[in-house]
C-alpha cells in the first residue's frame, strides 16, 4: 500500500477517477430520472438506457488508437469535452427548450467520449505500478469507483428531490474539469517498442506506418489474440446476462417511483454500488482462490438476493438484499480486471480491454430498450426476476465450460492458460503511448 501511496502518477490517476466517478454518478441518475419525470414511461428510460449503451458496443474501435495514441492525452482530452458537453442539459433548460430528446442526445454523446476513458486506464495502470500491485490497485480503483457511487448516487437522490436535475449538471461540468487537471499530472512509461517523440511525430508515424502498423491491421490483430480464448466463452455468457442488466437499469427508475420517488432512485443505486464496494474489498481476501470455481459461486448468490429484493415488503428489506445481490459481483469484476491485466501482454491490452468490453456489453442495449418495453407491459419487478434467471443459467455455463471450470486464480493465470495467441510481429504492432 505504501508504494501505491508514493506513487505520483498512481495518485493522481485514482484522484482523477474519484473525481470523474463522482461527475458520472450525478450525470447518469439526473438524466435518467429526469428522462422519466419528463415521460412517465419505462420505454423512454429503456430508450435512454439504450443510447447509453450503444457505443459501448463499438469500443472495440477504439482499442488500437489506445494502443497507439498517447495515453495522457486521452484522458485529459476527453474530460475536457465532457465538461463542455454536459453543459448542453442547463443551457436548454435556461432558455426554455429542455425537452426529452435533448438528454438523449447529449446522453450517448457523453457515452462516446466516454469509451476512450477506461481502456486507457486500463493500459496506463500496469505501466505505473508493479506487477504484484496489480490485483491491490484494481481494487483500489474499483473502490472508489463503487465507493464514489454510493455516496453521490444517494445524495444525487436528495438534491433530485430538493432543487432540481439541472443542478446536477451543473456540478458535472466542474468535477469533469477538475479531473482534465488532475490528469495532466500523469506520467506514463514508455513500454520497450515505444518511442519517445512528440504528438506531431506520432501523426505522421501513424500515416507513413507499414501494413502491420496500421489501423486496420492492428484491430485485426488485437482480435486474432483473442479468438479461441476462454475468454470469448466467458463473455459470450455475459453477453447474455447483460441483457437482464439492460433491463434491470431501464425499469430501475419506475421500481423506485412505485415506493416514493427520486430520492429513493439514488438509494437503490446506492445500495447497488455499496454491494459493489463491499465486493471490492472481499476481492483481495479471495484472489488466490481459483478464478473458474469462484466464478460459480458467484452469479448463483447474486441471483438469490435479487429475487429476495424483488418479493420483500418494504423498502428497507429491498435494499438490504440488493446490496447482498451485488457483493459478489463487486468481486467479480476486480478479479476480471486483474486476470486481464496480469495475463495480457501490455502491447496488446487496449485492444484487449476494449474488445472485451464490447462482446460483454453488446447485449446491454437491446436489453435495456426491450427492458423498456417489457417494464410497461409486465412490471418493472418481473425484470428483476428475469435478471435473477439469467444469472443462474450463467452458472451453469461456466459449470458445463471445462477449460472454464479449470482456471486457476490470477496469479497462476497466463497467455497460454487462457488461450491467447501472442503474435510473431508484436514488436511491430507497439507504437506510441508515451505521455
Amino acid at each position: 500500500m505504501s508504494k501505491l501511496r508514493s506513487n505520483r502518477s498512481f495518485v493522481l490517476l485514482f484522484l482523477g477517477r474519484f473525481v470523474t466517478n463522482a461527475g458520472d454518478s450525478l450525470y447518469f441518475i439526473g438524466a435518467m430520472w429526469l428522462v422519466y419525470s419528463l415521460t412517465g414511461s419505462s420505454f423512454y428510460t429503456g430508450l435512454a438506457g439504450f443510447l447509453v449503451h450503444l457505443p459501448s458496443m463499438f469500443r472495440f474501435l477504439i482499442g488500437p488508437l489506445v494502443d497507439r495514441w498517447k495515453l495522457r492525452p486521452i484522458l485529459v482530452r476527453t474530460q475536457f469535452i465532457q465538461c463542455i458537453c454536459v453543459l448542453i442539459v442547463p443551457l436548454a433548460a435556461a432558455t426554455g427548450h429542455l425537452s426529452v430528446w435533448v438528454i438523449l442526445f447529449v446522453m450517448p454523446l457523453l457515452t462516446l467520449v466516454n469509451q476512450f476513458v477506461y481502456p486507457a486506464q486500463t493500459a496506463i495502470l500496469p505501466r505505473i505500478v508493479e506487477g504484484e500491485q496489480l490485483v491491490r490497485a484494481n481494487s483500489l480503483f474499483s473502490t472508489v469507483y463503487q465507493g464514489t457511487e454510493v455516496v453521490l448516487n444517494a445524495a444525487s437522490g436528495i438534491v433530485l428531490a430538493v432543487i432540481g436535475a439541472t443542478t446536477l449538471f451543473v456540478v458535472d461540468s466542474a468535477t469533469f474539469a477538475i479531473t482534465t487537471v488532475l490528469f495532466l499530472g500523469v506520467s506514463v512509461s514508455s513500454t520497450d517498442s515505444e518511442s519517445d517523440e512528440d504528438d506531431t511525430n506520432d501523426a505522421d508515424d501513424a500515416n507513413n506506418a507499414n501494413d502491420d502498423g496500421t489501423y486496420v491491421a492492428e484491430l485485426r490483430e488485437g482480435i486474432e489474440y483473442l479468438r479461441g480464448s476462454v475468454l470469448i466463452s466467458m463473455l459470450l455468457g455475459a453477453m447474455v446476462v447483460n441483457v437482464g442488466g439492460g433491463a434491470m437499469t431501464a425499469v430501475l427508475p419506475a421500481f423506485a417511483d412505485s415506493m416514493g420517488g427520486p430520492e429513493t432512485y439514488g438509494l437503490l443505486m446506492a445500495t447497488i454500488a455499496g454491494g459493489s464496494l463491499a465486493g471490492t474489498g472481499v476481492a483481495s481476501l479471495v484472489e488466490d482462490r481459483p478464478y473458474g470455481r469462484l466464478s460459480m459461486v458467484i452469479f448463483p448468490v447474486s441471483a438469490l438476493g435479487l429475487a429476495a429484493a424483488s418479493v420483500v415488503p418494504g423498502l428497507p428489506a429491498t435494499l438490504a438484499f440488493l446490496f447482498f445481490a451485488f457483493v459478489p459481483m463487486g468481486v467479480f469484476n476486480v478479479m476480471f480486471s486483474s486476470l486481464l491485466q496480469s495475463s495480457v501482454d501490455a502491447a496488446f491490452l487496449g485492444r484487449v480491454s476494449s474488445v472485451v468490453s464490447s462482446i460483454s456489453m453488446g447485449m446491454l442495449p437491446i436489453g435495456t430498450l426491450l427492458g423498456g418495453v417489457a417494464g410497461d407491459a409486465y412490471g418493472p419487478v418481473s425484470m428483476l426476476y428475469f435478471l435473477s434467471g439469467l444469472l443462474v443459467l450463467l452458472a451453469l455455463y461456466f459449470l458445463s465450460h471445462p477449460r472454464i471450470r479449470s482456471l486457476p486464480s490470477v496469479s497462476e493465470t497466463d497467455e497460454a492458460t487462457l488461450g491467447l495467441r501472442p503474435s510473431a510481429n508484436r514488436a511491430a504492432v507497439s507504437n506510441v503511448n508515451t505521455d
